[in-house]
């Protein structure tokens, strides 16, 4: 009898619990200015190639003066939002970052995902993340920060970072650091490195 009794309070509990969050449920259908609005890009752009430039000296009226390329950037697509209060450009399909040092020398950025924002100067990527360096030096996470104005990269995220010259691999979470990897922080880290023998 005492054991009948348990398992109706026990069923009814399950039913009141059940009922109170089925009658919990948001049926309201928002309409006018509490409604989200939808935000659609100002223009699209397929195959999109944006090169960046900047001169030794400041330009003058006549005459040209020298200029070098600094980055490309190239996508099957572009997303404009610059219209916006916050303006930015997606890269839905993926970004290729081609950076040139001063002396000419290329390191590349991969990404499935990247938006710039543009009034911090900020670029977000996202998915299969690979920087790779001219020297060989090649960094692999989930989500990569880049701020363009103080050419300085970070990640919260999981990474592996191989350095051919040093034969090291280092697999960490949260790095900061400079454009060449000359300078760096790594937060968390682990890793493996590899050491010669010397003859004796």
């Amino acid at each position: 009898m005492g054991r009948q009794i348990k398992r109706i309070a026990g069923i009814a509990m399950v039913s009141t619990v059940a009922m109170f969050f089925l009658g919990c449920a948001d049926n309201y259908q928002r309409v006018g200015e509490e409604k989200p609005a939808r935000v659609y890009p100002q223009g699209v752009a397929e195959h999109f190639t944006l090169t960046y430039t900047e001169t030794k000296e400041e330009l003058q009226s006549q005459g040209s003066s020298d200029s070098r390329i600094v980055a490309i950037l190239k996508s099957d697509r572009s997303e404009d939002y610059e219209n916006l209060e916050f303006p930015y450009r997606t890269f839905p399909n993926g970004l290729l970052v081609e950076h040139f040092d001063e002396q000419g020398q290329k390191s590349t950025i991969r990404a499935d995902y990247a938006i710039i924002y543009t009034r911090t100067n900020i670029v977000d990527l996202q998915g299969n993340v690979v920087l790779e360096t001219h020297d060989g030096k090649r960094l692999e996470t989930t989500q990569l920060y880049w701020d363009r104005s103080n050419e300085w990269i970070f990640t919260q995220q999981r990474f592996t970072f191989s350095n051919p010259e040093e034969g090291t691999v280092l697999n960490g979470q949260g790095m900061d650091f400079n454009r060449d990897f000359s300078y760096f922080i790594a937060h968390k880290t682990g890793g493996e490195m590899l050491l010669k023998e010397e003859e004796s």
